[in-house]
């Protein structure tokens, strides 16, 4: 990637980075019209994740959620891509203007949660100029402020907005059946790109909700609860088939609080006891390590 970024130059870098977030607002259009969809059910589904009974009755009413997974992998995709030519660019400008990466880093340091937005994405974008990785991305902060083409109002696209946060979080059972969402212990990630989806989902929550200027934490305090209640339910299913793999969808939930700043592990062992990821680390290390032994 440092290749490239010698290659493409600062404009090229940032042509690349537009014609990224272009694709990725094109998989959130698409994404919007199937929340849009499924709205009245996604409105109930959030009011009533903690009643099995209901959930297990709204559940099946929601439609397209395999769509839902897949254009989130693929945003995930995207900016996993973006963050290593990212890394790529900060090692070049490191070596060509180290007299300028000391003191962007250092201003970095400055932005606190109580900071003007407006000065922290400022702050920010001058940040990514460089390589520097934020936790708000400000490139796809604008573009998703840019993506409205309907007459909805604010509060409109705010629900809409938590409502694909739900869908998301609901939906994640769904990939253990598929016999693709394997965990590789040699690969740090899944054979299908789902661990992707950890970023897609960090980055996207934290760039909506700044849009919105909303609590950022809060949201995805609500996405870790929905997404914990939803993966501890395969340990009931009675189908073999539908909880396959189980513990390597499970590690999702791990590396949403490694990708997020504003996550934490105590968070996370109040929704989803950390006993069960330890166990599901070590049925896919197994897993793994078997694979690789010689067929006879």
């Amino acid at each position: 990637m440092r290749a490239l970024a010698e290659l493409l130059g600062p404009y090229g870098m940032k042509f690349l980075s537009d014609n990224l977030m272009w694709h990725i607002t094109s998989q959130m259009l698409e994404l919007k019209k199937l929340v849009m969809e499924n709205m009245d059910v996604l409105v109930q589904i959030r009011s009533n994740f903690s009643s099995p009974e209901q959930m297990a009755t709204l559940l099946p009413r929601l439609t397209a959620t395999e769509n839902v997974l897949k254009r989130m992998t693929i945003i995930g995709e995207i900016l996993w891509f973006r963050t290593m030519a990212q890394e790529g660019l900060r090692e070049v400008f490191t070596s060509r203007c180290p007299f300028l990466m000391g003191p962007i880093e250092c201003l970095k340091e400055f932005v606190h949660p109580d900071m003007d937005i407006k000065v922290t994405l400022s702050i920010f974008e001058l940040a990514t100029a460089a390589g520097v990785h934020c936790d708000i991305d400000p490139a796809l902060v604008s573009a998703l402020a840019n993506l409205k083409k309907d007459s909805s109002s604010p509060e409109e696209d705010y629900k809409a907005a938590c409502l694909l946060m739900v869908f998301v979080a609901v939906s994640l059972p769904l990939l253990a059946m598929d016999v693709s969402s394997v965990y590789s212990t040699d690969t740090d990630g899944h054979s299908n790109n789902i661990h992707c989806l950890a970023k897609a989902i960090i980055q996207v929550s934290a760039a909506l909700f700044t849009i919105y200027n909303k609590n950022i934490e809060t949201h995805l305090k609500e996405f870790l609860m929905l997404a914990s209640a939803s993966l501890l339910q395969l340990g009931q299913e009675v189908d073999r088939m539908k909880a396959k793999n189980r513990d390597s969808v499970s590690l999702l939930i791990h590396m949403l609080v490694e990708e997020s700043s504003f996550l934490t592990t105590d968070m996370l062992e109040t929704c989803f006891p950390y006993v069960l990821l330890r166990n599901a680390y070590h049925e896919v290390s197994r897993s793994s390590a078997l694979s690789r032994l010689p067929t006879h």
